[in-house]
């Protein structure tokens, strides 16, 4: 699902189907019982949380259970688990607290990545991941979009929260070895 016209366009030169839609809005328009998998990584950047972050994605939690999705992988963030605590970003902070949880309780087979601060860097291959770190540290953006799609796949991480930063395990290592401790 994407927002802008033009991204439609461009997805579908990459061979990529997608559906126009605005999370602001009702989403439900863009579902039909052929998507199977829902990867939410919309963000608000900063000037709308509550309502991209928090209630888009519980808009998009709500239409994937109604339309039978059978996997959910939320981006959500390092700092979500107590926004309370945060000195900055809180309220960003609270409002993917707020989202994972409803997730988290919607019955949906789930996955909710929690990434250090992102950065422009290349592709590692390469995390340290953890049901919660005892650290800050960076991830680039290209390695949270390779975690974030592997754990599509219907058996890694389902039903499982974790965080991650930039570390020395193979991604796929990684997420079978917490698929793993859960199973």
């Amino acid at each position: 699902m994407v927002r802008k016209q033009e991204q439609v366009d461009y997805f579908k030169s990459q061979g990529i189907d997608t559906v126009l839609a605005d999370l602001e809005k009702d989403v439900s328009p863009a579902f039909d019982n052929s998507i199977d998998k829902v990867l939410f990584a919309a963000g608000s950047g900063g000037k709308k949380v509550v309502e991209v972050d928090q209630e888009g994605a519980k808009k998009l939690v709500d239409a994937s259970k109604n339309n039978g999705v059978k996997k959910f992988v939320m981006l959500s963030s390092l700092g979500a688990e107590n926004p309370e605590e945060a000195t900055e970003l809180k309220e960003y902070l609270k409002a993917k607290h707020n989202a994972d949880e409803y997730l988290k309780s919607s019955g949906l087979n789930y996955t909710i990545v929690r990434p250090g601060s992102l950065t422009n860097d290349s592709l590692t291959n390469h995390i340290t991941l953890e049901k919660s770190l005892s650290k800050r540290g960076e991830i680039s953006r290209k390695d949270v979009a390779m975690t974030l799609t592997t754990c599509l796949t219907d058996h890694l991480a389902s039903n499982q929260t974790f965080e991650i930063i930039n570390g020395d395990t193979l991604i796929n290592e990684a997420l079978d070895n917490i698929s793993a401790t859960h199973a």
